[in-house]
């Protein structure tokens, strides 16, 4: 029989930093960190109020909320400098934190002011808390777990998000370099690749509410239903525990079998 953890003891003991934690995927992946039995999950986000509101519901005892803006390498390096003095050790970093494109981006018509702030965020700000954790973790002998957000906008491409696209194909690069980089040390650098999912970021930026967001891509997934914010923590899980001891380099595409809609 394979000796595997009980369903909600996974993580048991390890201590884990969310970026982008305060909602959406973040939100529900911390959560879900902690009903698997994590000692403790740090939320690291730049929304204040909701990130105190989340770290408060989970108790003081196994959460603390830390105001973190990922594209400034000072305050990355702190969050995780906090982290190790609060709880000893990192396990697991969630490289979590992105933005959507802030304007239609086609290859004619494309705006590098524009493209630099979302790179600043979605590949800046990867690359730096992939860096802090990694090191915090070769240097305190953890054999742990580093898992980025990417998007299935890596494969597809986009027709006018053209920036995005290639900002998630930047993570997918920088997740196979630091699994090829890290693995002697025992760390694992996987990611993951979410299709269209309902979440507050993706509500403003289409401005919709959640269920509306909901409603517009129910029918772009091969199988029946909508994916939900819950998928894909259950696959960050799957990627943060031991289930996955021997999976490192990899992008888990998560979207159901992801249908271009109108086709």
């Amino acid at each position: 029989m394979a000796n595997t953890k009980p369903g909600k003891n996974k993580l048991e003991d390890k201590v884990a930093i969310v970026t982008g934690g305060a909602s959406g995927i973040g939100e529900a992946t911390a959560l879900l960190f902690v009903e698997n039995g994590a000692r403790a999950v740090v939320i690291a986000d730049i929304q204040d109020e909701k990130g105190q509101k989340l770290a408060e519901s989970i108790g003081k005892d196994r959460s603390t909320f830390i105001h973190c803006d990922v594209t400034d390498e000072n305050q990355v390096q702190s969050l995780v400098e906090s982290t190790l003095q609060l709880y000893g050790k990192l396990d697991i970093m969630f490289c979590n934190a992105g933005i959507c494109s802030l304007g239609k981006q086609t290859v004619l018509d494309f705006d590098p002011d524009l493209y630099e702030k979302l790179f600043a965020v979605n590949v800046r700000g990867v690359a730096l808390t992939l860096k802090y954790a990694a090191r915090a973790m070769v240097e305190g002998g953890v054999k742990g777990s580093i898992i980025c957000t990417a998007s299935v906008a890596a494969n597809l491409g986009g027709d006018i998000y053209t920036d995005y696209s290639m900002s998630k194909c930047a993570v997918l690069g920088l997740v196979k370099s630091a699994s090829v980089q890290l693995g002697p040390h025992g760390i694992r650098a996987n990611s993951i690749s979410p299709g269209p999912v309902a979440t507050p970021l993706m509500s403003n930026a289409m401005g919709m509410s959640l269920e509306q967001v909901e409603k517009a891509f129910e029918s772009t997934s091969a199988l029946k239903g909508v994916l939900k914010v819950k998928h894909v923590a259950n696959a960050v899980l799957f990627l943060a525990c031991e289930d996955s001891e021997f999976i490192n380099g990899h992008n888990l595409i998560v979207d159901g079998g992801f249908i271009t809609p109108g086709k």
